[in-house]
């Protein structure tokens, strides 16, 4: 088998937050008026990303990594996860406030769902003026004082709230507090988990007159009380891989890409390219495959290096 690198076949999610912005900004033929999410890369249950370029298309991302587990996920990921894609890309487009919200730690979300945590990172790709994320406590806190302002809807008043630009990125460990505001467009990395305790949704109601569940008394106990510096500082030098969010779950570097530079794997892993901006090529075994904004793309762990070309901002993602 020739191993290339491989495309999925976005999964689209309407959101009651979401509005155009996958088609006007990443060209995503979006399905609704409120599509707030694309799924770029997912195993989860009923969720799960089927290639759609060469050889491979048509076949799931779990069939390949039955088929060929140490090729696609690498020697290490496997040793690690077992059989199981570690990890769920997306982007998010924000036309509205998104809930308050917050993810349970792996010990949590293993006794109560049978899954994973939820770590997370954010890399702000676009963002309307005035713009800004919610994440984490302006002081650290505690559960009564949390009760009290829930109850009389006055969350937000203990919330850090951060104007956002182009390039920004947070990093949101289990237990942060959090929201993402509208008029932000996001690139998503995160365990593979739709684990979510949501505490409040702004009094949001639907066509119907019914508010979206909320997880009140879940998530007392996976809160984290205490202030977090959630803002990641990274440099951004030309044609290199600077480092940003390196977790026990996932590394995450940022290229500038001006021009043309070699690519090496990270030894045991798949490695994963979101394209934040401009177009790009990788060019593995003599082969030109080409790339634009909005793209995601999996290199099997098979493949050991490439030649990256054009005018870009890559995320680059590994285990």
């Amino acid at each position: 088998m020739k191993f290339y690198p491989l495309q999925f076949k976005p999964i689209l999610k309407d959101r009651i937050w979401g509005g155009t912005k996958l088609q006007s900004v990443l060209n995503k033929e979006i399905t609704s008026e409120t599509t707030g999410e694309s799924w770029e890369l997912s195993t989860v249950p009923n969720d799960v990303s089927v290639v759609s370029n060469g050889d491979l298309k048509g076949k799931d991302l779990n069939e390949l990594i039955e088929l060929y587990p140490v090729e696609i996920l690498g020697k290490s990921v496997l040793e690690r996860f077992g059989k199981q894609f570690p990890l769920l890309f997306k982007f998010i487009d924000a036309k509205e406030d998104l809930s308050i919200q917050l993810h349970p730690n792996d010990e949590l979300a293993q006794k109560r769902h049978n899954s994973f945590g939820k770590t997370e990172m954010w890399y702000v790709m676009q963002a309307d003026k005035g713009s800004r994320l919610v994440v984490g406590f302006k002081k650290d806190s505690n559960k009564d004082e949390y009760l009290a302002k829930l109850a009389s809807k006055e969350l937000i008043s203990l919330l850090d709230e951060t104007e956002v630009k182009k390039g920004d990125i947070f990093f949101l460990e289990t237990g942060t507090i959090h929201a993402i505001g509208g008029g932000v467009v996001i690139a998503e990395i995160q365990q593979t988990s739709d684990v979510t305790y949501r505490v409040y949704d702004w009094d949001r109601v639907d066509a119907n007159g019914n508010g979206r569940e909320l997880h009140t008394d879940l998530a007392l106990d996976a809160i984290n009380f205490n202030t977090t510096k959630a803002k990641v500082d990274y440099e951004n030098k030309i044609n290199h891989s600077n480092k940003t969010v390196h977790c026990d779950y996932f590394k995450t570097n940022v290229i500038p890409l001006e021009g043309k530079m070699n690519w090496e794997a990270h030894k045991g892993s798949f490695a994963v390219f979101m394209c934040t901006q401009g177009e790009f090529s990788l060019e593995v075994e003599n082969t030109l495959y080409s790339y634009k904004m909005g793209d995601t793309v999996l290199l099997p762990a098979k493949i050991e290096k490439a030649i990256i070309s054009g005018n870009a901002n890559l995320l680059e993602v590994w285990i």
